[in-house]
């Protein structure tokens, strides 16, 4: 087993080949002492990712003979703002597929003992636009998994559109249909979608989600497992469209779990031209460590490489 505190080395094998990375295939089964050449995977130096410890070896797997375990220690004093805790592996830039172009992520993913059970800032993967220099502006993940009080959650981002509708209350609001429950952030220039939560959410878990918008449609189809169920397959398809043309489709298990149609992601003056995707154990200040296990990432153009050909029939695909 391998522990490393900071950076891995940026290998560029797959991306210095790769003619379209939008119809190149990644794979990576953490099977190894580091990232797989054909993954286009790396964990990134910065000050935040500092908190981080990446080791991979066997014991607690999916398949095959190893996965990527991913911690966080403590870095920022808990009471601390803008201080935040990161052991998230990267795609390569070389690698990274345009904004406008439809693509599917695969993973596996298990919670580590104990989990945390805190009101708090959590999240376990993540979707975000490149932000170029001139861009004006701190963009949020166009689609994140996220945890609050040991439940799991997914939220879309996107441009700021006033409310249809604002029922207010304590939880996440019900909205008639063709609408979906949201956060709205006029102070950011964005608004952020309550997409699904696992099988144990109530939706008194966040009231911030208290308004109703028809710009961001969401259909849900079935829960995201808990945190405490182990093992997790995911497949999501990621089309970000901030001009309505956005979809992304969520399966856990091979069930479906969600549907997200119209506004996904931003589309502000200075932002890049692709979308890239992290995963790993990212929060505020925490005294306690945190630890997540992932195994058998994948990106694809064809949902065929992660879900059964009547699966992705009966989705569109």
């Amino acid at each position: 087993m391998r522990m490393m505190w900071g950076a891995l080395a940026l290998g560029l094998s797959v991306g210095a080949a790769a003619a379209d990375p939008a119809t190149t295939v990644l794979r990576d089964g953490f099977d190894g002492t580091d990232f797989a050449p054909e993954g286009g995977l790396y964990y990134r130096e910065n000050a935040e990712q500092a908190a981080g410890t990446v080791e991979f070896g066997g014991g607690d797997v999916r398949s095959g003979a190893g996965a990527l375990r991913l911690s966080v220690r403590q870095l920022c004093a808990v009471d601390a703002e803008g201080c935040s805790e990161r052991a998230e592996i990267w795609e390569q830039t070389a690698l990274r597929v345009p904004y406008d172009v439809g693509v599917w992520y695969g993973f596996s993913v298990k919670f580590a003992d104990p989990i945390p059970q805190d009101d708090h800032r959590y999240l376990i993967a993540q979707w975000k636009r490149e932000i170029g220099p001139e861009a004006d502006g701190d963009f949020s993940p166009y689609l994140a998994f996220r945890m609050t009080m040991g439940r799991l959650f997914l939220t879309v981002e996107t441009n700021d559109v006033p409310p249809v509708t604002t029922p207010g209350g304590d939880a996440v609001a019900t909205c008639p249909a063709g609408q979906s429950a949201v956060w709205h952030r006029p102070e950011t220039r964005q608004m952020r979608v309550f997409v699904a939560g696992d099988r144990e959410w109530t939706g008194t878990e966040d009231g911030r989600f208290n308004a109703c918008t028809d710009a961001t449609v969401v259909t849900p189809r079935g829960p995201l497992p808990a945190p405490q169920d182990g093992w997790v397959d995911y497949a999501i398809y990621s089309l970000p469209g901030p001009d309505g043309a956005g979809h992304i489709e969520v399966f856990a298990n091979g069930a479906w779990v969600v549907s997200v149609t119209g506004k996904i992601g931003h589309g502000d003056k200075g932002l890049g031209e692709n979308q890239y995707f992290k995963f790993g154990p990212y929060r505020d200040g925490a005294a306690e460590p945190w630890t997540m296990i992932y195994d058998n990432f994948i990106r694809s153009p064809a949902c065929t490489d992660l879900l059964p050909a009547a699966t992705c029939t009966a989705a569109g695909f």
